[in-house]
């Protein structure tokens, strides 16, 4: 019973509040962490798209420049896209 911190577990469920706080900072850290890494992984997968246009691969070469431009007319407008 010591090991699972049954009474810690208890007396959290007793106080709601705490429990909501802690929930609360949680959720913000998970959603901190999902922002910074899709960050991270987009900013590696452009990098990786941006070496094959170099690398002038025919078929793929045009398809991924037209794919990197799109991205950075985005950029440069702001990261809003709008779809009607």
């Amino acid at each position: 019973m010591e090991k699972m911190r049954l009474a810690e577990y208890v007396e959290l469920l007793e106080n709601p509040r705490r429990l909501l706080f802690l929930n609360f900072l949680i959720g913000v850290s998970r959603g901190f962490g999902t922002a910074i890494g899709f960050t991270v992984l987009a900013a590696l997968v452009l990098y990786f798209l941006q070496q094959m246009i170099v690398l002038n691969i025919p078929v793929i070469g045009s398809f991924i420049a037209d794919i990197v431009a799109i991205v950075q007319a985005q950029l440069k407008v702001g990261g809003f896209i709008i779809y009607f």
